[in-house]
This record gives structure tokens, C-alpha cells and sequence, in this order.
């Protein structure tokens, strides 16, 4: 395992156990965007592929999820 694709797996593993409770519905897509752009760039770099695409694709997706899993949008 080379230098990069250590420094994303340890980025990856600290958004992961990264809590998310509480948060506006903001911080959640901020979050999930981070979360996710770690997320994309490791498993694209491990697969051989541009880290930077996954990197995007990662961003957007975890940006998403974490804005319609927010607390502020579910109906109570």
C-alpha cells in the first residue's frame, strides 16, 4: 500500500467515526459531503482509477444523503 492511498484509508476511517447527531441540516450535507469525497477518493485510488473523479462523485453523493437524512427534514 503506497503513501496516498494510507493517507486516504486513515482520512476515510476518521469520517467514519465521525458522529453526526445533532446537526443542522447544513452540517450534515457538509459532512457527508467530506465524508463521502474521503470515501470516493480511497476506493477509486484502490481500484486504480483518477482519485479525483471519485473524489467529486464521493462529494456529491455523501452531500445528498446527508441532506435528506437530516433531522430538520423528517416530519415529526
Amino acid at each position: 500500500m503506497n503513501k496516498v492511498n494510507r493517507i486516504l484509508l486513515t482520512l476515510l476511517m476518521i469520517g467514519a467515526l465521525t458522529g453526526c447527531g445533532a446537526m443542522t441540516t447544513g452540517e450534515r450535507t457538509v459532512t457527508g459531503a467530506g465524508v463521502g469525497a474521503a470515501a470516493g477518493a480511497g476506493i477509486t485510488a484502490i481500484a486504480g482509477g483518477n482519485p479525483w473523479v471519485g473524489a467529486g462523485v464521493g462529494a456529491a453523493a455523501g452531500a445528498l444523503t446527508g441532506y435528506i437524512t437530516s433531522e430538520d427534514k423528517k416530519f415529526k
